[in-house]
């Protein structure tokens, strides 16, 4: 029997952006990854009368789904998959959900929406999840969304720290010896994840080798990188996000805009800048000077960002 517990309840989730990595992430590169903190999705639980049955609003997007009547629906899976691991029948509770995070965007829309879900019904339920539940619980979900996903905007979310991420390995929280500050930009433009991996893969079984030496190479940024964070070389990490993005190019997952966008925040003074997540659409990260924050931001909206916002990456 579910505990008795005050409602509603309320939880939140954050986004995410992926440091360096992408795409190599999924062939067994390693990628590092970054929760933002101050952009957010949260849910909340609320009771109805009995058998009112289980309903699941998301007014950002106009949904409003009962959960008896959708079977295929991502927010109903996800909350299936809640129920399911508390081991619980369908509930007569309102969920709303509101995010602050561009779907689409490469800042990890989907997963932070899945993780508010469950944490607001663990809380419901009066339960605590372990990072580790809610990240194997989003994933599921994940695969809804980007077919073959990497495992990486989970991971992040549900620890809510820096972490180097390999898939089909635990998590490694990232040691940070300075905190530094990255300018996110969202083009405005969604980023197709499921097509830009799908497309990757393509390429892949056309010129593996070809394609494996791009992954190395990422790989070999990667590691760099983490030695300039343990380090708190922060300055230096700023060329290894260039030249991480000029493999993208190469992978075929920028796009003119992003690369408009990245070369703008660069002339403004970034230390380095690229894009993030899927690609073709979606954000671009600039690592900035905190004193250097206002111009690369308002250089990024002038250069055709729809939005521009501050976030500092810290170790805690």
């Amino acid at each position: 029997m579910m505990a008795e517990t005050r409602l509603p309840v309320e939880a939140s989730a954050c986004g995410k952006v992926i440091l360096l990595g992408e795409h190599a992430v999924v062939y067994g590169r390693p990628a590092l990854a970054a929760p933002v903190c101050g952009r957010r999705a949260r849910a909340w639980a609320e009771p109805l009368p009995p058998g009112a049955g289980c309903w699941i609003e998301a007014p950002d997007t106009g949904e409003r789904l009962r959960l008896s009547e959708a079977p295929d629906h991502p927010l109903a899976r996800t909350v299936r998959l809640a129920l399911e691991h508390l081991g619980l029948p369908e509930p007569d509770l309102r969920l709303v959900l509101r995010s602050e995070l561009p779907i689409a965007g490469g800042l990890g829309s989907s997963a932070a929406a899945s993780a508010a879900l469950v944490r607001a019904l663990f809380r419901w339920a009066d339960r605590t999840p372990e990072p580790e539940i809610v990240s194997a619980l989003v994933y599921e979900i994940e695969k809804l969304h980007h077919g073959t996903p990497s495992g990486i905007d989970n991971t992040v979310i549900a620890y809510e720290r820096p972490i180097r991420f390999v898939r089909g390995r635990p998590p490694v929280l990232l040691q940070i010896a300075r905190p530094f500050t990255l300018v996110i930009a969202d083009s405005g433009v969604p980023s197709p994840t499921r097509e830009t991996v799908a497309a990757v893969r393509a390429g892949w079984e056309r010129e593996p080798a070809r394609y494996e030496a791009l992954f190395d190479a990422i790989a070999d940024l990667v590691q760099e990188a983490e030695a300039c964070l343990q380090a708190g070389a922060i300055e230096a990490l700023g060329p290894l996000l260039d030249a991480n993005h000029r493999i993208l190019q190469e992978l075929g997952v920028s796009s003119p805009l992003l690369d408009h966008l990245v070369e703008a925040a660069r002339m403004a003074g970034a230390l380095g800048a690229k894009l993030t997540g899927g690609g073709r659409g979606g954000n671009v990260i600039a690592l900035v000077r905190p004193e250097d924050v206002e111009v690369v931001a308002r250089a990024l909206r002038a250069a055709g960002a729809r939005g521009a916002f501050a976030t500092e990456v810290r170790a805690d």
